[in-house]
């Protein structure tokens, strides 16, 4: 899918360097980048979601040792 973005000069000009030392392409980094970051942001956007619920009372958490109780059965 194609897709475009808007990188600072600075990020541009990394990329540029990057691209031409290793010849490869500045796309193959961009998914590089994409691919090890995602999950990394879904991680945080998603368990900031959690909080968000558990401060407001509409996500119950579980203590350890109601956890734990049981599993060692």
């Amino acid at each position: 899918m194609p897709t475009s973005i808007r990188l600072a000069p600075e990020i541009e000009e990394r990329l540029d360097f990057l691209a031409t030392k290793t010849g490869r392409s500045k796309a193959y980094y961009l998914r590089e980048l994409i691919e090890r970051g995602l999950e990394d942001v879904e991680d945080y956007y998603l368990a900031a979601e959690v909080l968000e619920r558990i401060r407001s009372g509409e996500e119950d958490v579980v203590g350890a040792e109601d956890f734990w109780r049981g599993l060692d059965a």
